[in-house]
């Protein structure tokens, strides 16, 4: 297949790219989707600036990746519920998401991939931090790569750091058939089922310890881990303007949503593709 002409900038040598020369309301054309799935996979996040996309649109283009999955714990819109609003109000002091994770790592599937799209940003501040999980786990010694590939990390959604984060849209959009905690088991260390590699699969978020081990053992070594995977030479950071777009593989990236805009208020809109069991 000949691969669409589309403009591919790289923004750090870790990960992240901004895509260009595209209009991604558009009906996009199978070689298009396909360049930009071969730099989503190649930079694990992918950037579009000045993108108009209602709802619908932003939906369509978001199933041509893959299958548009709800969030466990707040509604959606109400005409489009598969697509939920990340909201900070000028009265508020935690926001949605302000600590690094990989999304809804407690679910038994975790998702692909997450889109966000810019509605309202706040006049300086509010950027997005992302980090290259290849990267933190292919610089672990061996010694601490080959304990990690024996272990199997326990994830959960009620971890106090994560839970505060949401507490704030758990007030006004929660969602009644939520439960009050999930948990899943995955490995430390997961194969991303696409390209092959290796990527360290725990958070500060929701990884609360090891199958087989209290949380007093798994705790140094998830501290180190937790330190580790987010030193700044395996991060990027993406300023938004209304109308950007960001879409990153939860398989092999995590994110922190950097909370210093008080007084203002941020409106993004945010879609989750299903993803597969880790293995």
């Amino acid at each position: 297949m000949t691969r669409a002409a589309i403009r591919v900038e790289p923004i750090t040598g870790a990960l992240g790219a901004v895509i260009s020369d595209v209009d991604l309301s558009a009906d996009l054309s199978d070689e298009t989707v396909a360049a930009i799935r071969h730099a989503w996979l190649e930079h694990l996040v992918v950037f579009f600036h000045d993108q108009d996309l209602p709802p619908a649109r932003f939906l369509a283009f978001a199933r041509r990746f893959g299958e548009v999955i709800e969030y466990p714990f707040v509604k959606g819109l109400d005409a489009h519920p598969e697509i939920i609003p990340v909201l900070k109000l000028p009265n508020e002091q935690i926001n949605f998401g302000g600590v690094w994770h990989s999304d809804t790592t407690y679910l038994t599937v975790p998702p692909m991939a997450s889109m966000l799209v810019a509605r309202e940003v706040p006049p300086a501040g509010g950027d997005t931090l992302f980090a290259n999980m290849y990267l933190a786990y292919e610089t672990l010694s061996r010694g601490m790569q080959k304990l990690l590939e024996g272990l199997v990390a326990i994830n959960s959604s009620a971890n106090a750091d994560a839970s505060r984060t949401r507490e704030d849209r758990m007030k006004d959009s929660a969602r009644t058939d939520a439960r009050q905690e999930y948990v899943a088991a995955h490995p430390a260390v997961r194969t991303h089922p696409e390209t092959g590699k290796k990527a360290l699969y725990v958070n500060v978020a929701h990884t609360v310890g090891f199958e087989g081990m209290t949380r007093e053992e798994s705790a140094p070594i998830l501290q180190y881990l937790f330190h580790h995977q987010v030193r700044p030479e395996f991060t990027c950071r993406f300023r938004w303007r209304p109308g950007s777009v960001a879409f990153w593989d939860n398989r092999c990236a995590q994110h922190n949503a950097i909370n210093d805009y008080q007084g203002h208020r941020r409106l993004m809109h945010r879609i989750t593709l299903a993803g597969d069991p880790p293995r």
